[in-house]
């Protein structure tokens, strides 16, 4: 699930890929925005935890990973 992260002050979103569902990272989110966490945690697929304040978070976008294409296409 690929997940982007804008953060109010910051020049760049956070980009990272996670193994959670749509439904948990939505979950996490509204638990941030609502005061129940400080801070929206999430984990990539390599490990890392990523931390962002609760009340610095811009936007939360969920979407597909997006598959990447190799090769030479039909013509």
């Amino acid at each position: 699930m690929e997940v982007k992260i804008g953060v109010q002050h910051a020049p760049r979103e956070i980009v990272l890929e996670s193994g959670q569902s749509a439904e948990e990272v939505e979950r996490a989110v509204a638990e941030a925005l609502a005061g129940k966490a400080q801070l929206l945690s999430l984990a990539d697929d390599r490990g890392r935890k990523v931390l962002v304040p609760a009340d610095r978070l811009a936007y939360v976008e969920i979407g597909e990973p997006t598959v990447r294409k190799v090769g030479f296409g039909a013509m």
